[in-house]
């Protein structure tokens, strides 16, 4: 799994960071996505799929290896 985040596209809701907190946060001045692990380990998978799945702005991409 690898993930790609659209800072452009992102709209600062911040669903990505509540569903999944080691993968996804913020950032302090704007509340624009960062992503904390491109590659999360198997535990996190299920995590990030769901913040791709909620975020509104369709911001977050998930590939598969």
């Amino acid at each position: 799994m690898e993930i790609e985040a659209d800072r452009e596209r992102c709209v600062g809701s911040g669903q990505c960071a509540l569903a999944a907190p080691e993968v996804f946060d913020q950032r302090a001045d704007d509340g624009i996505v960062e992503v904390l692990d491109r590659r999360p380990s198997r535990s996190q998978w299920k995590a990030a799929r769901e913040a791709e799945a909620l975020c509104p702005a369709a911001a977050i991409a998930i590939s598969d290896d």
